[in-house]
């Protein structure tokens, strides 16, 4: 196995939790995880949304909508300004000081067009490394970023289109030599596509806002970790959402449900030779990636479904102030980060946001579980002419 390969396997497993991390089979199945470069793209890393089970890409946006689902912004109040800023300490059950940093803004121009800027910045703290044979590498502090620019247009009151432009820089393995191979940070330059169609409907007697959104993430180049020359897909994603918000005098019920699937190749199984005796080859193109998704897993289309994973949640907004949120995540345990529950809570007063979430798993040696996310948002309001 290529070390780099082995390395960003372990590194994936952390990042996101797959269950697969204790090896072997889970419940009598052979385990096959998705592995990306640049894992922590795959981490939701707003507090509100985090509370609502990761359901999102079709609910009203906020100051941290460009990472769920940039057309969604495009329906910001015209002339807004807005600034977030999200905390996440993650995995702390397992690494001390593991973290995600996110920072975003956005600026409605004129009702229809909204540009917004965002940095996630991601540290894994102080990790000792190995390779395959238990040799050590050295010790490390991983980090990972993104920087986004983003636009959203809205066409009429009811369909938005929108999309970002990232550059990630991963630095998993910098400076670290092993057998001759030199390995330093990985660079990509990756895109999001979305859109949003929404509209007003009666539903149980009263006034409702219901949307579908789609979002697909990180499409782009390949990532490379060293010299010699292997390449990583990004955690390209295909998110399709919808969302009903039941609207009060000073309340509002919004409920969500996203489906959601990795657009990367599966690994093949292979013989003791190397020669692939299921599955499809890997190494292909980004956009032969992409298509062939769908139909390249070993297990057939049973794998395939288990690659689909699903969210849903709900947010109460009471009075115009108090926020409460609960939500759940389900994920194929031979495929993604399992199944948790989460919780959320906010507060709003005049231009200010606070929002945080709290992931509950139901087993006790998870590392998501407790993980806390806490997010601060500021909207500026345009003056009205007198």
């Amino acid at each position: 196995m290529n070390r780099i390969f082995f390395l960003l396997t372990l590194i994936a497993l952390v990042v996101t939790d797959v269950a697969a991390q204790q090896g072997g089979d889970i419940n009598g199945s052979r385990t096959n995880s998705l592995i990306a470069a640049a894992p922590f793209l795959r981490i939701t890393p707003g507090a509100r949304i985090g509370g609502m089970g990761n359901a999102g890409v079709a609910v009203e946006a906020d100051a941290h909508s460009a990472a769920i689902n940039a057309a969604s912004m495009a329906y910001l109040p015209e002339g807004s300004t807005g600034i977030g800023l999200t905390y996440t300490p993650w995995m702390r059950n397992l690494v001390p000081d593991m973290n995600l940093s996110y920072l975003s803004g956005y600026l409605n121009l004129d009702g229809r067009n909204t540009i917004g800027a965002s940095l996630r910045y991601f540290s894994m703290g102080s990790v000792n490394l190995t390779d395959d044979n238990s040799l050590e590498l050295g010790t490390a502090r991983p980090t990972e970023l993104a920087v986004d620019i983003t636009y959203a247009r809205s066409f009429g009151k009811e369909f938005a289109l929108g999309g970002s432009i990232r550059f990630i820089n991963s630095s998993l393995f910098t400076g670290i030599t092993t057998s001759g191979m030199q390995t330093g940070p990985g660079r990509a330059l990756a895109a999001d596509i979305s859109g949003i169609y929404r509209t007003e409907a009666m539903m149980f007697g009263g006034p409702a806002n219901w949307s579908v959104g789609v979002n697909v993430s990180n499409i782009g180049t390949k990532m490379s970790y060293s010299n010699t020359g292997q390449q990583y897909f990004l955690p390209t994603e295909l998110k399709l959402g919808s969302a009903v918000a039941f609207v009060g005098n000073e309340s509002k019920l919004t409920l969500a449900l996203d489906v959601n699937k990795l657009l990367i190749p599966t690994q093949p199984l292979y013989s003791a030779d190397g020669k692939i005796i299921s599955g499809r080859d890997p190494n292909r193109s980004v956009p032969a990636g992409i298509f062939g998704s769908f139909n390249d897993a070993p297990g057939g289309i049973n794998e395939e479904l288990k690659e689909i994973g699903f969210s849903t949640g709900l947010e109460l907004l009471f009075r115009n102030m108090a926020v409460f949120r609960a939500g759940y995540n389900y994920q194929d345990a031979q495929k993604g980060d399992g199944s948790y529950f989460t919780l959320g809570a906010g507060f709003k007063y005049q231009i200010y946001s606070i929002d945080m979430s709290y992931l509950v798993t139901s087993e006790r040696s998870n590392p998501l579980a407790n993980t806390l996310r806490f997010g601060l948002a500021v909207n500026f309001l345009p003056r009205r002419g007198k």
